[in-house]
């Protein structure tokens, strides 16, 4: 297994941290009010998609998922380095909030408001803001908003504009980007102060050393899957390139092979050989090893 970092070691802006900690209403409900700039009910976040294995993103994603009772929707997710197509990631998560709904009945005049939430360990636009939120407006008319409730914000610990935010979002931002030397100093900030407190409740509960464990084999399963898919393109590209076509069956089972070590072995007959029929033979040898 890869080498990863021990529960001791996290602060708030390794998902994992930040998935548990935030998985606390109280915790969570703070945060979202001074980000979005108005008082939220009361808040219920689903434990259940927190610190999960999420198939149809390919992987392992943490994220908080909540909603308040006027069924308003909210998705956070932590960000320490930059990713590409990070705005075109917040168009498929309130994608995928509206499907949810629709799938369970909702009619399109019912869906309900809806916020996804970046927190950047950089500044994604270079901008030097602490906050960048974004709506659909009307290109023809400054200041005509398209009333399709929702709202993408991506928040950055590299922000250098302090007076146009509140000072609890700034310190808040601060807290997530310190190191972990800095980050167990005890701030001025009360609702930071609480957040110091869930982090080390968090590192001192077996319970969740045992889902940090849980969550590290997901991330090497993922690391390992990734390889192997790697593998089965190289392999394809290959014989792509050979003499011959390449079966349906055979490519069938290397699309469907898992084993790391049969893919290695495979991907060396298929450089070696000079035909796919070629291929085909040292690979049933193989088989046959």
């Amino acid at each position: 297994m890869a080498e990863f970092k021990k529960l001791e070691a996290l602060t708030m802006k390794d998902n994992f941290m930040f998935g548990a900690v935030m998985s606390e209403p109280e915790n969570c409900r703070p945060f979202l009010e001074m980000a979005l700039g108005f008082p939220i009910g009361k808040l219920t976040v689903s434990t259940e998609k927190s610190l999960v294995y999420h198939p149809e993103y390919k992987g392992v994603r943490l994220d908080v998922e909540a909603s308040d009772e006027k069924r308003t929707r909210f998705n956070v997710e932590m960000q320490v380095a930059p990713k590409p197509a990070l705005e075109r990631r917040a168009r498929y998560y309130h994608g995928e909030i509206d499907m949810e709904l629709l799938g369970r009945g909702y009619g399109y005049g019912s869906l309900p408001d809806a916020y996804v939430i970046f927190i950047c360990d950089f500044d994604p636009f270079a901008q030097g803001k602490y906050r960048y939120t974004f709506r659909n407006m009307c290109l023809e008319e400054q200041g005509f908003a398209l009333q399709d409730g929702q709202t993408t914000m991506f928040l950055s610990t590299c922000g250098k504009n302090p007076e146009e935010v509140p000072s609890g979002l700034v310190s808040l931002l601060r807290y997530i980007g310190a190191s972990l030397q800095e980050s167990t100093k005890e701030s001025e900030d009360d609702y930071v102060r609480r957040l110091q407190a869930a982090v080390r409740g968090v590192k001192a509960s077996r319970e969740m050393g045992a889902r940090y464990m849980i969550f590290q084999e997901m991330l090497q399963e993922q690391r390992e899957a990734g390889k192997a898919e790697g593998k089965v393109e190289d392999i394809l590209d290959l014989l792509e390139d050979l003499p011959g076509k390449v079966p349906e069956e055979v490519r069938n089972v290397i699309l469907s092979e898992k084993d790391a070590e049969i893919l290695r072995r495979y991907l060396k007959q298929a450089a070696a050989a000079v035909s796919v029929e070629e291929f085909m033979q040292r690979i049933s040898d193989t088989v046959q090893q």
